[in-house]
Protein backbone atom coordinates (compact mmCIF):
# COMPACT_ATOMS: atom_id res chain seq x y z
CA UNK A 1 0.00 0.00 0.00
CA UNK A 2 1.27 3.47 -0.65
CA UNK A 3 2.87 5.65 2.04
CA UNK A 4 0.79 9.19 1.21
CA UNK A 5 1.51 11.90 3.58
CA UNK A 6 0.22 15.95 3.28
CA UNK A 7 3.47 17.70 2.71
CA UNK A 8 2.84 19.96 5.84
CA UNK A 9 4.00 16.47 7.10
CA UNK A 10 7.55 17.94 5.88
CA UNK A 11 7.63 19.72 9.33
CA UNK A 12 8.69 16.72 11.19
CA UNK A 13 10.77 15.55 8.54
CA UNK A 14 13.23 12.96 10.44
CA UNK A 15 10.00 10.79 10.87
CA UNK A 16 8.78 10.73 7.09
CA UNK A 17 12.54 9.66 6.14
CA UNK A 18 12.37 7.01 8.37
CA UNK A 19 9.58 5.59 6.34
CA UNK A 20 10.89 6.15 3.30
CA UNK A 21 13.03 2.65 2.04
CA UNK A 22 14.50 1.05 -0.70
CA UNK A 23 11.12 -0.41 -2.51
CA UNK A 24 8.91 1.94 -0.39
CA UNK A 25 8.51 5.69 -1.38
CA UNK A 26 6.80 7.96 0.38
CA UNK A 27 4.38 9.76 -1.97
CA UNK A 28 3.77 13.81 -0.71
CA UNK A 29 0.64 15.84 -1.25
CA UNK A 30 -0.44 19.36 -1.64
CA UNK A 31 -3.54 21.00 -1.63
CA UNK A 32 -5.10 17.13 -1.65
CA UNK A 33 -3.25 16.08 -5.10
CA UNK A 34 -0.49 14.29 -5.54
CA UNK A 35 2.54 16.77 -6.25
CA UNK A 36 6.24 14.77 -4.99
CA UNK A 37 7.86 11.90 -4.30
CA UNK A 38 10.80 10.98 -1.76
CA UNK A 39 12.86 7.95 -3.18
CA UNK A 40 15.47 6.18 -1.52
CA UNK A 41 18.72 6.95 -3.60
CA UNK A 42 19.12 3.07 -4.60
CA UNK A 43 15.81 3.18 -6.05
CA UNK A 44 16.70 6.86 -7.62
CA UNK A 45 19.75 5.34 -9.27
CA UNK A 46 17.92 2.26 -10.27
CA UNK A 47 15.22 4.26 -12.26
CA UNK A 48 17.61 6.70 -13.68
CA UNK A 49 19.75 3.56 -15.25
CA UNK A 50 16.45 2.31 -16.43
CA UNK A 51 15.40 5.33 -18.36
CA UNK A 52 18.95 5.75 -19.75
CA UNK A 53 18.97 2.36 -20.78
CA UNK A 54 15.20 2.85 -22.67
CA UNK A 55 16.31 5.93 -24.14
CA UNK A 56 19.33 4.09 -25.88
CA UNK A 57 17.15 1.16 -26.72
CA UNK A 58 15.10 3.69 -28.54
CA UNK A 59 18.01 5.45 -30.60
CA UNK A 60 18.64 2.26 -31.33
CA UNK A 61 15.14 1.08 -33.03
CA UNK A 62 14.71 4.28 -34.66
CA UNK A 63 18.04 3.39 -36.92
CA UNK A 64 16.45 -0.26 -37.43
CA UNK A 65 13.48 1.71 -38.80
CA UNK A 66 15.39 4.37 -40.79
CA UNK A 67 18.27 2.07 -41.72
CA UNK A 68 17.17 -1.18 -41.92
CA UNK A 69 18.56 -4.08 -40.67
CA UNK A 70 21.87 -5.49 -40.40
CA UNK A 71 22.31 -9.35 -40.89
CA UNK A 72 24.91 -11.40 -38.62
CA UNK A 73 26.61 -12.47 -41.47
CA UNK A 74 26.78 -8.44 -42.79
CA UNK A 75 28.53 -7.76 -39.36
CA UNK A 76 31.17 -10.48 -39.56
CA UNK A 77 32.10 -9.77 -43.01
CA UNK A 78 32.96 -6.10 -41.79
CA UNK A 79 35.23 -7.88 -39.05
CA UNK A 80 37.03 -10.21 -41.12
Amino acid sequence: MPNIKPISDLRNYTEVLKETSEGAPVFLTKNGRGEYVILDMKDYDRMKAELALMAESGKGEKTVREEDWVSTEEVEEDYE
